[in-house]
């Protein structure tokens, strides 16, 4: 190939320039040619004056009628320019004199800005613009213009003269951009070559449709979004095949510890949890590590679940390690895990990061020699001192939480017995669909799609923060009829100290409007120790009412507890919110949410409000909230990897997921030799999970 690649052998590119274009993650010619305009103007035509619309960038030509410097709040260059349709100001704010004199009367003028609504009409505020000389017909674009994301330090200008150079060196194959689709798929998808399509989204002719490029629906962006989605897609594929390439124990079992277990729960498991406890038996007889993710909605009994699904690894003598994001979920989980499990003879290990000293050896002990037969705790079980005897199962509460890294490194614990632990996680959060098939391809997935009987509908009510009194009589008239409440502090753009700050003030301010009730406070900043004790006197009914910031969001369970009031809901995601009412409603006293917002509400929070108000079902709410956010903020997406999408979009694109699903399996089985390529060429050095 002749051309080396690198972004120094073009024209005007030195150290200091490469470094800039570093900011921008360009650094090789093949970056450069994916660094993709994200609008484009239309330079190509002149627009009658007539036929302007706001806020739609044109180009215009005419005669100036006059111009005039007009005082007013600021001092602005004011010039009335005229064609055969009609009549605009131009405006200027920042002018000097001999601006001011080219813009004499009787003057030609082609002007290129985007016209707002002023004073007169439309008008145009520091349109660029060049005088039209006598009888010299300057011509216009050819093409559509393109806009590139940019940086401090580089101009449109500079970028476009880059990609021009780039181009040509593309047009001549001088740039290393193999095809790596099949020639069939692009015949039958009707999509053009890689090349192809790169060279026309950095030069799109004039005649192109604007409105189709902005949306990203044009065959060209349609066959690199493809390529992108089948990159992260083979991705997950290379991850799960990695974590497959292991020996797991093969489980084959006559469930005695299971039945054991099931005999003494004063319940009898739903049609939904033995569906999901099958297939999970199913995956642990395989000789390769489970990947399951377990779906199902707050209060779903998805512990009862991963307990049987203990059991059976418990009965053929290996360990099993169940971690969960905070102390407080982790506590519980011990509390009601140790509650079925000890009366049977299986003994309990704990490990979180308040266990120190003494103690801690003590639990470092029993793990690694095999006493502690189910494990509970936090990450602090990721540590580097934390080894287990014969670790057969991993099992992880609120996936989003954490990272792939420290999930896979729990892999290795298992690996001194020469067998990787099967892997099941479990998540409150409901992951719509076409999000799960994208961001957990490396999983296989199960929902848990009904609630146990005797659960209490909530129901939920939207008050504007105006009638705080009536709301807080409403506590005093609940709380007297022995009922518990929540009351939740919520500021969760601002700073952790801000948000505990809000939470102490309301804290103080219930205490005085309530002075017949046991108030009590649960923040982030407190203690671990401190946070479990007030949350067990909660539990324990010595508070009738708990002043929280969202730190209670997953998994405390205080059955007696049937009201909820969540400040400042707007400033939350659905998903968040549904998890936080789940906090209630667990018993059969009738529960109530009420959302106490702050008017004027936004039309966005007035959606997000309303689809709380409607529904109760995670999946809806959660397929809402992709609607409304979008995937990065649902997911945490920063630990999958979604972020790094740089031409698709997850929303937009999703009806083409199960598709790419397709085409992933398709390459993956029968056209090996491209994955790596692929990969590499989307994701680069910060493949998603990279070092697994």
């Amino acid at each position: 190939m002749a051309n080396s690649g690198k972004l120094t052998d073009l024209k005007g590119v030195g150290p200091k320039l490469a470094e800039q274009l570093g900011k921008l993650n360009i650094h090789s010619l093949t970056d450069l040619a994916f660094h993709l305009p994200f609008r484009y103007e239309d330079r190509s035509k002149i627009t009658p004056i007539a036929g302007l619309m706001p806020m739609r960038p044109a180009v215009i030509q005419g005669e100036v009628k006059g111009s005039s410097v007009v005082f007013g709040k600021r001092r602005s260059l004011l010039v009335k320019l005229q064609d055969q349709s009609g009549l605009i100001n131009l405006r200027f704010f920042h002018f000097n004199a001999a601006q001011k004199n080219q813009m004499s009367k009787g003057t030609l003028l082609r002007c290129y800005g985007e016209p707002r609504r002023g004073a007169s009409g439309l008008e145009l505020y520091h349109p660029e613009y060049q005088r039209i000389e006598d009888g010299l017909d300057t011509p216009l674009e050819a093409s559509l213009t393109p806009i590139y994301p940019a940086t401090d330090g580089i101009t449109q200008q500079r970028l476009r003269l880059l990609h021009e150079q780039m181009i040509e060196l593309l047009k001549q194959d001088e740039v290393a951009l193999p095809d790596l689709l099949p020639e069939q798929w692009c015949a039958q998808w009707r999509l053009p070559g890689l090349r192809e399509a790169l060279l026309f989204l950095h030069n799109p002719p004039a005649n192109t449709d604007l409105l189709q490029l902005e949306a990203g629906s044009h065959p060209a962006h349609k066959r690199l979004i493809l390529e992108e989605l089948l990159a992260h897609q083979l991705s997950l594929f290379k991850l799960r095949a990695q974590v497959q390439a292991d020996k797991a124990p093969a489980i084959l079992s006559d469930h005695a510890l299971r039945s054991a277990l099931l005999e003494k729960l004063p319940f009898t498991p739903t049609g939904a949890q033995q569906r999901v406890t099958d297939e999970i038996t199913e995956d642990l007889k395989q000789p390769y590590p489970m990947l399951r993710l377990v779906q199902g909605d707050v209060g779903s009994g998805k512990t009862l679940v991963a307990a049987l699904a203990a059991c059976d690894l418990l009965q053929q003598g290996y360990q099993v390690a169940l971690m969960a994001p905070t102390e407080i979920l982790a506590e519980q989980h011990l509390r009601n895990l140790a509650g079925w499990f000890e009366p049977l003879g299986v003994r309990m290990g704990w490990l979180a990061g308040k266990v120190k000293g003494k103690a801690r050896e003590k639990s470092l002990y029993e793990i690694a020699s095999g006493e502690a037969q189910l494990v509970v705790g936090t990450h602090a079980l990721f540590q580097e001192d934390v080894h287990f005897s014969k670790l057969g199962l991993v099992i992880i509460d609120e996936q989003h939480r954490f990272g792939v890294h420290q999930r896979l490194s729990l892999k290795e614990k298992g690996e001194r017995a020469g067998l990787a632990p099967h892997q099941l996680i479990m998540t409150a959060t409901p992951i719509p669909r076409t999000l799960a098939m994208s961001a957990y391809a490396d999983l296989d997935t199960s929902v848990i799609d009904e609630l146990p009987p005797g659960r209490s509908p909530i129901t939920t009510v939207a008050i504007s923060d105006q009638r705080r009194p009536e709301i807080i009589q409403r506590v005093q008239e609940a709380c007297s009829q022995g009922a518990q409440a929540y009351w939740v502090c919520t500021l969760i753009e601002e700073s952790e100290a801000l948000q505990c700050q809000a939470a102490e003030n309301t804290f103080e301010e219930l205490q005085k409007a309530l002075p017949g009730l046991r108030v009590g406070l649960v923040h982030g900043r407190m203690k671990a120790a401190e946070k479990a004790d007030i949350m067990a006197a909660f539990k324990d009914h010595q508070l009738d009412l708990l002043v929280a910031t969202t730190v209670i969001e997953v998994g405390v369970d205080v059955p007696n507890s049937s009201l909820m009031i969540i400040e400042n809901p707007e400033r939350l995601g659905l998903a968040q919110l549904h998890q936080l009412r789940g906090r209630v409603g667990r018993g059969s006293a009738k529960s109530h949410c009420v959302l106490l917002y702050k008017s004027p509400l936004s039309l966005t929070s007035k959606q997000r409000l309303q689809v709380m108000r409607d529904s109760q079902d995670g999946f809806y709410i959660a397929e809402q909230d992709l609607e409304i956010r979008g995937p990065g903020e649902l997911l945490g997406t920063r630990q999958t990897g979604l972020q790094m999408l740089r031409i698709a979009d997850l929303q937009r694109d999703a009806d083409l997921l199960p598709q790419v699903q397709e085409m992933a399996n398709d390459l993956w089985y029968q056209h090996p030799a491209t994955v790596e390529p692929l990969i590499k060429r989307w994701l680069g050095d910060a493949e998603r999970f990279a070092n697994v």
